[in-house]
């Protein structure tokens, strides 16, 4: 599948930020998003339900140096520097977020806010940060 299929707009910067899809997306997109030269990371967010286990799986899945709190600040600070990720941009899928969506509504939207912080922080400096929330019904 092309980028035009999932209608991006991979070479506009403005486009890059915060979407849901659908989980049988994860796949097609993260090929694309790789084949486009960025580093794709996917976060496995099966059955994470709170704030705590949410911190601790991005921690290890983006592997997060071992300085950094288990906050949602430090979560913010990692997201802004990524040097340890030797990239010309990022696209990070996490997977299977609907547990954490249910579960954790709260956190569920501070992860979106942070996300979408970090997105806007690396179009400032002209580098595309994508974040895909895949969920099995992205809809609702």
């Amino acid at each position: 599948m092309s980028h035009d299929a999932f209608e991006l707009g991979l070479h506009d910067l403005a486009n890059a930020g915060v979407y849901a899809i659908g989980t049988a997306d994860v796949g097609p997109l993260a090929a694309t998003l790789r084949d486009a030269g960025l580093r794709v990371s996917r976060i496995d967010l099966l059955d994470v339900s709170d704030k705590r286990t949410l911190l601790a799986r991005m921690s290890a899945q983006l592997d997060f140096p071992a300085r950094s709190g288990g906050n949602w600040d430090a979560l913010l600070d990692n997201l802004r520097d990524l040097g340890w990720l030797k990239a010309d941009g990022h696209a990070l899928f996490l997977d299977q977020a609907d547990s954490l969506r249910a579960g954790a509504g709260e956190a569920f939207d501070t992860l979106l806010e942070i996300l979408d912080d970090a997105s806007q922080f690396w179009a400032d400096r002209e580098v595309p940060f994508w974040a895909f929330i895949a969920l099995e019904h992205p809809d609702a």
